[in-house]
């Protein structure tokens, strides 16, 4: 009998340590997993300079920063016209050195108390981040804005009067909306109204030419599909490459300057299948 119970209290030990190391190799492979998640996040702004972006303006060559316009102070990208005496209609884009098709971008944003005076009343508290745009060197000296799809920021203008944040506009281009191609240059969102000094929090999920949805602050406040080239505003570009109805797969990242002061951090990329 008393060898019965040492058998059985072997057994009963041997199951308990055999569970214990299970929970211990499935909790190993949930913290490998989660890791492998955290590492598929690319960081596109490093916080110390900008390597891996490239100014282009309106009126100069792709490469020259302007008056130092974009510029990283205190681990932020700054829009910064301090060095300006007139906008002279300097529409800028900073852009990141390779293209993505499908994605998940996450930034953050905040507007500063500049804004040039002669630069368009439309560009007070607005700005934007640029994608699916063509390749920069494609842009031409006196092109105004790029082809590109825009997730356009903005921030309360008039005490009372809503302002959305995260919409869309087309420099360029056309998307689908409500199963329809859309008439207006820009669609805006259902996000609420946010005040300059905030810190906002604007997402991206983009699926080549099908499908993109615009989140702010975690919400989803629009989505659209079938971006694709078309439609106006963007001028002075090169007919080759504005091929309408050419659906947009893939494009160029970039981040806007309009005459107003704005700062970008936390900027990271998410490649989707």
């Amino acid at each position: 009998m008393k060898k019965i119970k040492v058998i059985l209290s072997l057994f009963i030990f041997l199951i308990i340590a055999s569970c214990a190391s299970q929970e211990d190799k499935n909790e190993e492979v949930a913290n490998t997993k989660e890791e492998s998640k955290t590492e598929e996040w690319l960081v596109l702004f490093n916080g110390k300079d900008l390597d891996g972006w490239t100014p282009k303006f309106h009126h100069h060559e792709l490469g020259d920063n302007y008056a130092n316009t974009f510029r990283v102070v205190d681990s932020v990208i700054q829009v910064n016209y301090d060095g300006y005496k007139e906008f002279n209609e300097r529409y800028g884009h900073l852009f990141y050195k390779e293209p993505f098709s499908s994605f998940h971008l996450k930034f953050q944003y905040r507007f500063t108390d500049q804004w040039m005076k002669d630069a368009p009343s439309y560009t007070y508290r607005n700005s934007g981040v640029m994608f699916h745009s063509q390749d920069p060197k494609t842009i031409l000296k006196e092109q105004d804005w790029p082809i590109s799809v825009e997730y356009q920021m903005l921030a309360r203008e008039k005490e009372g009067e809503p302002r959305p944040t995260g919409n869309m506009c087309s420099p360029g281009t056309d998307v689908f909306f409500n199963g329809e191609k859309s008439p207006q240059h820009c669609i805006n969102s259902s996000s609420k109204t946010y005040e300059w000094y905030e810190w906002v929090s604007g997402e991206l999920i983009v699926y080549k030419d099908s499908l993109v949805i615009h989140k702010v602050n975690g919400d989803t406040v629009l989505q659209y599909t079938k971006p694709q080239i078309g439609g106006g505003v963007s001028t002075r570009f090169d007919p080759a490459v504005k091929i309408d109805g050419k659906p947009l797969t893939e494009g160029y990242i970039g981040l806007q300057a309009e005459g107003q002061g704005v700062e970008f951090k936390d900027i990271k990329i998410k490649k989707l299948d």
